[in-house]
């Protein structure tokens, strides 16, 4: 079976067959990268904990859509949204099944959750799979999802029973972010390595001892054991040189290596590939970002780093997932107001607003807080001193008596 090219040609039948590779095929590494080894390095650690969780935390919701004014309702009876919000499967909450997919995503590209449904088609189950052992295969068109258990014995999936998330990738599999940034993970490890073996070391560099002298080999070994504090263990000691005896440093120092610049540099590369601002994961080389530029800098990555994620997931849920009649009337999607949701001074101020503008009603406003309603709540308020564009400012009085109703004061003072 031929390896899926992803320059393909377009006039040809190469999407008929082939096993679809979403790692690059050649990379030149310094240390092996693996899932568990690129976990070790902090700054992926902290990118993927910090993708994962906040999506996986957002409150997910439904809401009928009236396909004529498409004017959104919640509704909570749809069984859909119900199996996802509370029980996705029999070992999980939603928070849980959503850190699956998400670890997936910002890792291997490509989350796989095997859908299992009743004989008429309703989901009842959702099961998220380990990325790293599912291999997709495209066979006369159509896509077989081959997973290897932990026994390594193969199960083999059809199209319609696995729920498939992808990057962006060749429509068939997404990207992954770990294959393509294993160069910039490497070099971590590897400077991660270096400081490891300079603290176990006490910090002392490599070097060579010489001598003027030709020395035997049982003279060789003992000088060996002597001075091999010199380059190794934690001894602090004072070393005297005699005899013609010289030390020359073979390896760098860390200054010599640029070891702090190089791993903060790390920080920034392994955070751009993930797509998350540095910042946010405790980089605090650039100590300017942080005050009052912190709040846009967080605005900025809800709106174009995770808004993708979501829209991501909310639409390969309605296409795999939702009966295609409820396309146009049914919409399950995450309350991204709720990540967005501002202090309680802004968030009153803008509920008052939008009150006086029409745009909610109090119990619409006292909803958003989680206050009961009261009555009259649900009436439209406008400001009453709104007017026209083009006529006079001032209202005309009311004849016989004052615009607020009460009676004018009489002209005869008698």
């Amino acid at each position: 079976m031929a390896w899926y090219s992803w320059f393909y040609n377009s006039g040809g039948d190469s999407r008929k067959e082939g096993f679809q590779n979403p790692a690059p095929s050649r990379r030149v590494t310094a240390e092996p990268v693996t899932f568990d080894s690129a976990m070790s390095v902090s700054a992926f650690w902290a990118s993927a904990r910090l993708l994962t969780e906040v999506v996986a935390a957002m409150p997910i919701k439904c809401y009928e859509i009236d396909e004529a004014t498409h004017v959104k309702k919640p509704r909570t009876d749809y069984e859909l949204w119900e199996l996802i919000n509370y029980q996705p499967n029999k070992r999980q909450t939603r928070t849980e099944f959503f850190e699956c997919i998400m670890l997936s995503l910002v890792t291997w590209g490509n989350a796989y959750v095997a859908v299992e449904r009743t004989s008429r088609g309703r989901v009842i189950a959702l099961t998220p799979l380990v990325s790293s052992q599912m291999g997709v295969e495209l066979i006369d068109g159509s896509l077989v999802y081959c997973y290897t258990t932990a026994d390594s014995s193969v199960r083999v999936f059809a199209e319609e029973s696995i729920w498939h998330i992808r990057l962006f990738g060749n429509g068939i599999v997404g990207l992954s972010p770990l294959g393509y940034a294993a160069t910039s993970i490497s070099i971590a490890q590897a400077a991660d390595k270096r400081v490891s073996d300079l603290a176990a070391s006490g910090g002392k560099a490599t070097g060579i001892l010489t001598v003027d002298d030709a020395l035997t080999d049982k003279q060789r070994a003992a000088i060996k054991e002597n001075f091999k504090g010199l380059e190794e263990g934690a001894s602090e000691g004072l070393f005297v040189l005699e005899a013609g005896f010289k030390y020359q440093q073979t390896s760098m120092s860390p200054s010599d290596m640029q070891l702090i610049e190089n791993r903060r540099f790390q920080v920034e590369d392994i955070a751009r590939f993930m797509g998350v601002p540095s910042v946010l994961i405790n980089d605090t080389s650039a100590t300017t970002t942080w005050g009052s530029g912190i709040e846009q800098i967080t605005q900025g990555f809800y709106k174009l780093n995770l808004r993708p994620y979501l829209e991501r997931i909310e639409s390969s849920l309605k296409r795999h997932l939702m009966p295609k009649s409820d396309w146009k009337s049914v919409s399950i999607e995450f309350d991204f107001d709720a990540l967005l949701r501002a202090d309680f001074n802004t968030r009153v101020n803008a509920a008052s607003t939008a009150i006086n503008a029409g745009l909610l009603t109090p119990n619409e406003g006292r909803a958003r807080e989680g206050l009961e309603e009261k009555d009259g709540g649900d009436d439209i308020y406008l400001n009453g001193s709104l007017v026209p564009a083009g006529t006079e400012s001032t209202p005309e009085p009311t004849p016989g008596g004052l615009d607020n109703g009460t009676e004018a004061p009489s002209a005869d003072p008698e």
